[in-house]
């Protein structure tokens, strides 16, 4: 065969050697063991269990979260100090407001509510001492009746002893008539018998006489002087009435006096606090910020507009806030948050890259610490818990807003892949843990070797 003949037969040759390759040796089965030993190496990677959740950015304090700004009073809108968008201090006026109840248009109200309290304390004082005065009276009263009773009662121990002189008299002038009446008996006798002369008879009846009168005298001035005496002890009863009526009424005086200072007291006390609502009213006619914000919501606009009693004025969302996130998880899903759990972040607008198994190893993710798990369901059907920052973490972003949506991911036991992969076949939940037992564990085993 000559060259030309030979040279298209090697060409045939070596496109066929090329095409088929059926002289060399296969690496499927090296790549085949490789790739086998790759994904086994995989299975007993470690794998981070999670529950992810949605939820939104909130504060962690009530006082930090958006606030409606109402009006205590009703009023008529006069003036704004502020528009939407504006920031303001705590105490800034916000709107002026002017009454419009006729109870309170009186531009004097204070001055005449407080001079109707000092006419009124006026009064009770004046009553006050119509009650000292009274009471003075009472002691006066009480002294004049002292006094006259002890006059009275000297007048009946003088009467008694008064009483026994004049009983010893007509015991006396009856001892005398006694006599005189046996004189003249016998002087009579002696006359009838012819013994003695009629002079003497009348002698003898004369001192009969003058006896008689004696002894009658006797009678009627113990007779009066007991009548006295009867006198002046009902005089005695006559004096203690009249001066009880006297004392009786000006008790009663007093306590009238007393009963007209307690009820002008409690007039007082009802118009200091008039007085003090007046004051206070008139310092709600400016609303103020009750802390550092923006203005938000303007309920009302323009000038002249009436704005009624607890009616919202405007929103104001405060400046200094610790941010918080509230996440909603399912209640299946409950018993396996507790507090102090490390929670992962996706907020919305802030890119991120994020592997499940691994957060550590996720990009743009923020780390959390579940503080509260509420116990009562939420209006949606899941359950509310708050996460706070992470101070051993990144710090979250400076540009967060209330209300920034949130995709959560709540950490839980590390497991390997293999032992995830069966788990999610057959349908089982994750492994119930809680944060920080091991930790609690690894200590309680330390401590036991410690003591032994």
């Amino acid at each position: 065969m000559n060259n030309n003949e030979t040279q298209p037969l090697q060409q045939q040759w070596s496109s066929f050697s090329k095409v088929y390759r059926h002289n060399k040796r296969s690496r499927v089965r090296y790549w085949f063991y490789g790739l086998m030993s790759v994904l086994l190496i995989l299975l007993f990677l470690p794998w981070t269990q999670n529950i992810r959740a949605r939820g939104s950015v909130t504060t962690l304090r009530q006082e930090q979260r958006p606030q409606q700004l109402n009006t205590i009073i009703p009023g008529r809108v006069i003036k704004w100090f502020v528009k939407e968008g504006d920031f303001v201090r705590a105490g800034d006026t916000i709107l002026q407001l002017a009454e419009i109840k006729d109870d309170y248009l009186d531009p004097r109200l204070l001055e005449r509510t407080r001079e109707q309290l000092t006419a009124k304390s006026q009064s009770v004082d004046y009553y006050r001492n119509k009650a000292v005065t009274s009471g003075s009276q009472l002691i006066a009263l009480d002294e004049a009746l002292q006094l006259k009773l002890d006059q009275l009662r000297n007048k009946l121990q003088q009467l008694q002893l008064k009483v026994q002189s004049d009983s010893m008299e007509s015991l006396a002038a009856g001892n005398d008539f006694k006599i005189a009446t046996q004189q003249f008996n016998r002087q009579k006798a002696m006359y009838d018998s012819g013994l003695v002369s009629l002079t003497q008879l009348e002698q003898r009846n004369q001192s009969y006489q003058n006896g008689l009168a004696k002894k009658v005298s006797a009678e009627n001035k113990l007779a009066n002087t007991r009548q006295e005496m009867t006198i002046t002890a009902i005089e005695v009863n006559a004096v203690q009435q009249e001066y009880m009526e006297k004392m009786a009424k000006a008790r009663g005086d007093q306590f009238q006096s007393l009963s007209q200072i307690a009820s002008g007291q409690g007039d007082i006390a009802k118009l200091e606090n008039q007085y003090s609502n007046y004051a206070i009213r008139n310092g709600l006619y400016y609303i103020t910020a009750p802390q550092d914000g923006q203005i938000t919501k303007a309920r009302k606009a323009g000038i002249g507009e009436i704005v009624k009693e607890a009616e919202m004025i405007v929103e104001i969302v405060p400046t200094d806030i610790q941010y918080a996130v509230e996440l909603f998880i399912r209640p299946v899903d409950l018993p396996l948050v507790s507090q102090g759990q490390p929670v992962r972040f996706m907020f919305d607008g802030f890119p991120a890259i994020v592997f499940s198994g691994w957060p550590n190893s996720s990009y743009g993710t923020f780390g959390g610490k579940v503080i509260a798990v509420e116990n009562a369901v939420s209006a949606n059907g899941l359950f509310r818990i708050l996460v706070t920052e992470d101070p051993q973490d990144k710090p979250w972003p400076r540009e967060l807003r209330m209300g920034t949506g949130v995709q959560g991911m709540a950490l839980l036991k590390d497991v390997p892949i293999w032992y995830e992969l069966w788990r999610n076949i057959n349908g089982f939940p994750p492994d119930y843990y809680k944060a920080g037992s091991e930790k609690t564990e690894k200590k309680q085993t330390h401590e036991t070797n410690q003591k032994k």
